[in-house]
């Protein structure tokens, strides 16, 4: 584990976004998650939160953070997953004083994300057309579920929904006829995820238009074609043959072997890429004659006989430990890995040695744990200023900072319950 004093880059807190300015009016994963990402990056993240309520996810409990003398705090770890090295402002949206702080942040910041449903931010006079007369260069991002237009645009956007609708639960799970057959989800709110992302590379192509243009854009980012979009092989194939793919467990659709072997002592998974790999295989296991069958020397023909190869390696696999395979597919170059706990993995050496559990400052618990960020620039490496801010955090800073209100000006704004 990292300490982000000890962490690559920390010296110096540039980024290559540290220019960049986000209001972050989103709530809950994707939006969130994406503005995470641009701070990871340097740029200031300005997370507008709803008074006395904030995003949805700080009640999206248990788990709480808990203080290094092991009291809870108010904290959930939802919320710290998605909104490290943010600003936490408290601003009342319903309220006509609120949406012209917010209208002027706006037009100070480069870029705006938002989740509202379709229209919802037009409501409080925060839609792009509202905004980009005063700024003309700000980059807009709306993620909903459906997208701006088309017959499910009025409809919420929820992620396990959109796993459902957009393919994903279709093509995971074991195959009908096995125990637990059944359309499954992914184990994490991946559709929102793949939203996140995709929102922080349109984001990044949309800065790098304005600094050749001076011109901002409107980003129209739905789960729905995210999630549609990471199908990819698997949508190929059907655009091929006409066939819908189905559930397979954990085996590949279109490589063997690949997938998931019990042993003598736990599972381990299988990744044999090519022929090559396929023939180190069965030499570890002492079965080199199925690398010479004609059935099985190609990945084409192991695909189409699948149903007599995988019986033979199962069998085999069968006689010794996960542990000890492991080790000697290593010695071979076979590609194979563990089926690890978030603990396992945690305390893996690579995963240590790659910083991927850092340890950041945090207000209330004294500090906190997230996983680190995956990018790693040579020039200009990312960074973390803080952990995930408490609600309403840096209301005072922030309109003092940024819009020049003195102490009597944000005391009658309180009063007012604009903040």
């Amino acid at each position: 584990m990292l300490r982000a004093r000890d962490l690559p880059g920390r010296r110096s807190m540039a980024g290559p976004l540290s220019h960049i300015r986000v209001l972050d009016l989103s709530r809950v994963l994707a939006g969130p998650f994406a503005a995470q990402a641009l701070a990871d990056l340097g740029a200031e993240v300005i997370k507008i939160e709803r008074p006395g309520e904030g995003d949805d996810t700080r009640h999206f409990a248990p788990p709480y953070l808990t203080d290094q003398d092991g009291r809870q705090t108010t904290e959930t770890a939802y919320f710290l997953a998605a909104n490290r090295g943010k600003k936490s402002v408290t601003i009342d949206l319903s309220r006509a004083r609120g949406q012209e702080l917010v209208r002027a942040l706006a037009a100070r910041s480069d870029v705006l994300i938002e989740n509202f449903k379709v229209g919802g931010a037009g409501r409080f006079g925060l839609a792009y057309d509202d905004l980009k007369t005063a700024n003309r260069g700000l980059i807009y991002c709306s993620i909903t579920g459906f997208g701006q237009d088309g017959p499910y645009k009025d409809l919420g956007g929820y992620d396990y929904v959109i796993q459902a609708m957009g393919g994903l639960m279709s093509i995971t799970g074991e195959p009908d006829g096995r125990p637990g057959a059944g359309p499954q989800k992914i184990g994490l709110a991946i559709s929102d995820l793949f939203a996140g992302m995709y929102a922080t590379t349109a984001i990044n192509a949309a800065l790098v238009h304005r600094e050749r243009s001076g011109e901002g854009q409107y980003i129209d980012l739905a789960l729905l074609d995210c999630t549609v979009s990471m199908l990819s092989m698997l949508a190929s194939s059907f655009f091929i043959t006409g066939i819908s793919p189905t559930r397979m467990g954990t085996a590949h659709p279109h490589v063997v072997p690949h997938q998931l072997f019990e042993t003598a002592e736990g599972p381990l998974v299988v990744a044999v890429g090519n022929d090559g790999q396929f023939a180190r295989l069965c030499a570890a296991l002492a079965m080199p004659e199925l690398s010479r069958d004609p059935r099985f020397a190609r990945n084409s023909g192991r695909s189409v006989n699948r149903a007599a190869l995988i019986p033979l390696l199962a069998a085999e696999l069968k006689k010794k430990s996960a542990h000890q395979w492991l080790a000697e597919f290593a010695r071979a170059g076979v590609p194979a890995g563990p089926v690890n706990s978030l603990a396992q993995v945690f305390d893996d050496p690579q995963v240590r040695h790659r910083g991927l559990k850092i340890t950041l400052p945090h207000s209330s618990a004294g500090e906190a744990s997230h996983t680190g960020s995956p990018i790693r620039l040579s020039a200009t490496p990312v960074g973390y200023r803080r952990s995930a801010p408490l609600l309403g955090e840096h209301t005072d800073e922030v309109l003092g900072e940024m819009l020049g209100l003195n102490h009597e000006a944000i005391a009658a704004l309180r009063a007012d319950g604009a903040i």
